[in-house]
């Protein structure tokens, strides 16, 4: 089982989408036959067996055994991955374009930055699964609490010039046997938990003067 799948067809996607099924792929994390399914779903076996066919074909979940009770013979699956992303490329005819208004300030350029990460790194995994190899990436998450929009301004400002400087160190145009990798640096403020009603001003939800304020200094 894969740690992470990306769906790549629309018909895969619309499988996966599907509330029934998205139930029995998160129970199939365990390898489960129908009549296990439906009894820890609380639904018919018959309808669990339809959609088990469905989410089989669109190699969503994968037989791993098959066990003989007298006259009937079970059949036991498991979910292909522990966890699934859709790729953009499912819409591809409206998924964001980041070379179409480029513009670092922008939380819509941002999206379509992380949407074309998805779309290709998603690829490079498909291609390394049938090769069976590896994909050589690398990633950094890390929290930064700025006191002002100020000083986010100047983080965001000094990790420009730092990725700048490490781009022109490395980057070798004329390399024979170079690959070229891409490099994506996203700065987001991470969204609070919804309220429990208007009045619940927790500390992290952002608030209107804050809101104001972000975007005069932006």
């Amino acid at each position: 089982m894969l740690d992470v799948a990306v769906i790549e067809e629309p018909a895969a996607a619309e499988a996966s989408l599907d509330p029934i099924r998205s139930r029995i792929l998160a129970a199939l994390a365990e390898p489960g036959s129908a009549a296990m399914l439906a009894g820890r779903l609380g639904l018919p076996r018959q309808k669990v067996n339809y959609h088990l066919k469905e989410l089989e074909r669109h190699a969503l979940v994968e037989l791993v055994e098959e066990r003989r009770k007298g006259n009937v013979t079970e059949r036991v699956y498991r979910a292909t991955a522990a966890s699934y992303v859709i790729s953009p490329s499912v819409l591809a005819a409206v998924s964001p374009d980041p070379a179409r208004s480029p513009d670092q300030l922008s939380a819509h350029w941002l999206l379509a930055l992380g949407s074309r990460l998805v779309q290709e790194v998603g690829a490079l995994l498909g291609g390394a699964s049938r090769a069976r190899r590896r994909v050589a990436t690398f990633g950094i998450d890390a929290e930064v609490r700025f006191a002002s929009a100020a000083d986010r301004a100047a983080f965001a400002d000094g990790l420009a010039q730092a990725v700048a400087a490490l781009v022109s160190r490395y980057h070798d145009e004329s390399a024979p046997q170079g690959r070229t990798h891409r490099v994506v640096v996203g700065l987001h403020q991470i969204p609070a938990a919804q309220p429990d009603s208007p009045s619940d001003t927790r500390p992290g939800t952002p608030q209107d003067g804050d809101a104001a304020q972000q975007e005069d200094q932006r």
